[in-house]
């Protein structure tokens, strides 16, 4: 293991990271707030950061995906610890452990909250608890690669370990240059979101903070009721829509600015992701109009909710306009299967991803195909191309590992003696990043009933769920810790 480069790169990051706090601080100004949470927190970041910076490692050339792999999961641990900070200098959580529960359930895009009341936190705190959802909605990494190109081949390794999906590629031969288009694509989509929001009559720095948990795919709410506290179908159907857009893989995006609408339309995972969603939406709706009236006036409230709430919970962002957790059981049972399928691959949303639960299918499929006909080569394809088997293999590591870390968690968190609907699904809803669950952790509860130890299995499986579990694994490897 290469330590010094690894710890070199790490520097970098949390120089970046002391640079992102610079907007909260200028919030906190503006608004006249206590600015010393982040002055307290910023030269900490750079005394670290410049420290780690300044290694000089003899050898530059040796770095593999396990470097990679080291860092990404190294790097998160340490921007949510030191991200935590202003939440804990602010005074409004109980104890650290508790602020490293809510940065990293920012950094991950996860939503979770242990604050029983949101409007209490000043402008600054509520800015920087959203602004870690958009920086770690693309990837801390991708960012840092976007403005430090120098970092040279090791890119690959990095991006590989951080971004989501089976399958990682670039969308030009350099992968800085593939993290610099990514992040226009997501400036642009984020600029365009807040515009909207304010020409439906939100306030400005309500779709600043809105848009960039959409954006992330995270769902910090600035109001203690979410979206539905702004009582707006305008504000509901906006936010609706991007929270879709966002889930899409970024790649297609640059298909279709490179004017390859049909290859972009044409993908495997894009159409599962949209039958998912309008299935979801016309199954839900029905169980919500036969269930009871009491539930919604009008048939077209009853859409524009489950519409919502089903691009709310598969996308992972977790916001809500209303309290699902009443919704009748059928309901509520496609809501948590939303939350294990997640968004796409190569989006901001979380979850197993489409293209995973599509390659599941498929390989399924061709071993029912095989028993039947042993002597026929049957291959799985996505997007009219083979997949190799190679990739078909992680996708089965990925999956064998993501169900018993699942149930494992949901059994340490069931020390704390809870209902099984809100121990399992606190868990799943962490994992999956997605925020809410249900019960006492629904869309009107929050997770500060958890105990120390509760609080941090679930913080850990925020993380691993958003780096897709193997680079963590690797972190908490003693053969990774070795220098041959």
């Amino acid at each position: 293991m290469n330590f010094k480069l690894v710890f070199k790169l790490t520097g970098k990051v949390l120089l970046v990271e002391a640079a992102a706090m610079l907007f909260p601080l200028f919030v906190a100004l503006l608004y006249r707030e206590d600015p010393r949470p982040f002055l307290y927190t910023i030269p900490l970041l750079l005394a670290a950061g410049t420290l780690l910076s300044l290694l000089r490692p003899k050898d530059k050339e040796h770095f593999y995906a396990r470097e990679g792999f080291f860092s990404v999961g190294l790097i998160w641990l340490l921007i949510s610890a030191f991200g935590a900070l202003p939440f804990m200098f602010c005074g409004a959580f109980p104890s650290y452990i508790d602020c490293f529960f809510e940065c990293v359930s920012g950094f991950t895009t996860t939503g979770a909250s242990v604050l029983p009341e949101v409007e209490v936190l000043n402008h600054s705190i509520l800015f920087w608890r959203s602004f870690t959802h958009w920086l770690g909605g693309m990837g801390v990494l991708v960012l840092t690669i976007a403005l430090l190109p120098s970092l040279g081949r090791r890119t690959l390794h990095l991006m590989k370990a951080e971004s989501p999906g089976p399958i990682v590629s670039k969308l030009v031969p350099k992968t800085s240059q593939s993290s610099k288009i990514l992040y226009a694509i997501y400036c642009v989509l984020t600029l365009l979101q807040i515009l909207c929001l304010r020409l439906a009559g939100m306030p400005l720095f309500d779709s600043i903070v809105n848009s960039f948990a959409t954006a992330g795919t995270g769902g910090f709410a600035i109001k203690n009721t979410s979206i539905g506290a702004y009582g707006s179908p305008a504000i509901e159907i906006i936010i609706t829509i991007f929270m879709l857009l966002f889930s899409i893989n970024f790649a297609l995006y640059f298909l279709v600015l490179c004017g390859k609408w049909r290859q972009a339309l044409k993908s495997d995972e894009l159409r599962f992701f949209l039958c998912v969603v309008a299935g979801s939406i016309l199954l839900i709706t029905i169980n919500l109009a036969a269930a009871s009236p009491a539930f919604f006036t009008s048939l077209g409230d009853t859409v524009r909710h489950a519409a919502f709430q089903v691009a709310s919970i598969i996308s992972t962002t977790g916001f809500s306009s209303v309290d699902f957790d009443l919704w009748p059981e059928f309901s509520r049972y496609i809501l948590v299967l939303l939350m294990f399928i997640g968004a796409c691959a190569g989006s901001t949303g979380g979850g197993l991803k489409c293209s995973r639960v599509l390659l599941l299918f498929r390989c399924l499929g061709r071993e029912i195909g095989h028993i039947i006909h042993p002597r026929r080569v049957n291959v799985v394809k996505l997007d009219g191309h083979t997949v190799e088997e190679e990739s078909l293999r992680s996708v089965l590591i990925f999956f064998s590992a993501y169900m018993p870390i699942t149930f494992l968690a949901g059994m340490l968190v069931s020390i704390d003696d809870f209902s099984f609907g809100t121990t399992f699904t606190a868990v799943v809803s962490c994992i999956g990043n997605v925020g809410p669950g249900l019960e006492l952790v629904g869309p009107m509860g929050n997770y500060s009933i958890f105990s120390g130890l509760s609080t941090f299995v679930l913080s850990m499986c925020m993380i691993i769920g958003r780096l897709e579990v193997i680079p963590v694994l690797v972190l908490f490897n003693r053969h990774a810790w070795r220098r041959s």
